[in-house]
């Protein structure tokens, strides 16, 4: 059972060859990339970092229209999820279920775990005080919610929200982070690896409340100099942001074309981000004839309320698109 996408490591050494041989459609990270190139003083490798870190904060700022005070880093958004988490300790965690296992494994003994089946009942209620997670667009089938009318039922019951937006940008969708500065319990966790194509640099932040970054107090030190040195670099390169969303678009629609025309598939989901999500009673006999290809998917039946029919494939390049097209015309 693959509980992470982007697993390549562990399919390689089964297939006894090399993880950059293996087309890698676990993982929704942006295909498009581009060589960076950093000028790395010595002074920089050799001094302790500012603990502010002033170029990064001032990108983030900008790039997400927020004040810079309502920003924490950590070193990835994972680090931040359980950080946050485990904080907040309220009794009971209402998970938005399915989406991504690290909100569970976060939660502690003493909290109470309850998990809403969003596909049916995404109106029931949560007792009052509770923490609520729910990752918007989803995962793993990249569905976009407009929360209004859930947002407002959440502060109703007195709730703290936790609102996952890390795959927002691949369609420019909307944003709850406006909502920062008039309700304090609103916490909003920020990817940067994945739509700027770096899950090699290990940044993620929290955006809320200044009085609740304050209370955080999250260690000194917690992401790299290399690491914020890059970030940085990368949110104020405007041109990156204009190439990947035309891009994806484009791509994104081979990748669904490819889908529907090999038959193969009951369902597909409407997919609001980099991913999609479909639904095959051929799905073992699917993944293990891909894995042959070195092609690797995600086999989804570790989320909840999703089986073993379950499969997502990420957004890539027209090269892995013809394979993978390849492959799944010989299924056909």
């Amino acid at each position: 059972m693959m509980k992470h996408g982007a697993n390549i490591y562990k399919y390689a050494k089964k297939l006894k060859c090399s993880p950059d041989e293996i087309i890698d459609f676990s993982s929704n990270i942006n295909l498009y990339s581009k060589n960076t190139h950093l000028q790395v003083k010595k002074s920089t490798i050799l001094k302790y970092a500012d603990t502010l870190y002033p170029k990064l904060r001032d990108a983030i700022s900008k790039k997400y229209k927020i004040n810079k005070t309502q920003v924490a880093l950590f070193n990835g958004a994972s680090s931040a999820i359980d950080f946050l988490i485990k904080k907040l300790d309220t009794p009971r965690v209402y998970l938005y279920a399915p989406l991504y296992g690290e909100y569970e494994k976060a939660t502690t003994k003493k909290q109470k775990v309850i998990k809403i089946d969003r596909f049916k009942e995404l109106y029931k209620k949560p007792k009052k005080g509770s923490t609520i997670v729910f990752v918007n667009p989803s995962t793993p089938d990249a569905t976009y919610y407009n929360l209004s009318k859930l947002f407002m039922l959440w502060k109703e019951q007195k709730c703290t929200i936790v609102l996952d937006e890390s795959f927002l940008e691949f369609q420019q969708l909307p944003s709850l982070r406006k909502q920062i500065k008039t309700y304090k319990k609103l916490y909003i966790i920020q990817s940067f690896s994945k739509f700027y194509a770096c899950a090699g640099v290990r940044v993620g932040a929290i955006f809320s409340h200044k009085q609740n970054i304050k209370s955080l107090k999250i260690p000194i030190w917690n992401i790299s100099s290399l690491d914020s040195e890059f970030l940085a670099s990368r949110l104020n390169d405007k041109q990156f942001e204009i190439r990947s969303t035309k891009l994806h678009i484009e791509q994104k629609k081979e990748l669904l074309g490819i889908l529907e025309d090999s038959k193969l598939f009951e369902k597909i989901y409407k997919s609001d981000s980099n991913f999609i999500l479909v639904k095959s009673k051929k799905s073992k006999a699917i993944f293990k004839h891909l894995l042959k290809k070195k092609i690797l998917i995600r086999p989804c039946e570790s989320f909840d309320f999703l089986t073993q029919e379950h499969l997502r494939f990420a957004v890539k390049d027209s090269f892995s698109h013809k394979k993978l097209k390849k492959a799944l015309d010989e299924i056909s």
